[in-house]
């Protein structure tokens, strides 16, 4: 959905607005160093990391904002921010 400057969004599920496309920096995954401790599915704000068949965590790229919050808390470090290429 494009929004002019000064526009609200319509009402709705959030899930419905997918805004990955403003993001600056994306988080990568390494599933290598990643110890599947869930804590960035916990504390991603968007709720757009999910578990896969393995038990790995991914983000759904389409409603990543691109915070940071999931690379600051993993204690692996097994995410790191890069910034987005458009």
């Amino acid at each position: 959905m494009a929004l002019a400057v000064g526009c609200r969004a319509r009402p709705g599920k959030s899930g419905d607005n997918k805004t990955g496309s403003w993001r600056v920096f994306k988080p990568i995954f390494d599933h290598e160093k990643c110890s599947k401790c869930s804590m960035c599915q916990t504390l991603c704000p968007e709720g757009c990391v999910h578990e896969d068949e393995e038990g790995f965590f991914d983000p759904d790229y389409s409603f990543c904002k691109g915070c940071g919050i999931c690379a600051a808390e993993c204690p692996k470090e097994a995410i790191t921010m890069k910034q987005e290429e458009k």
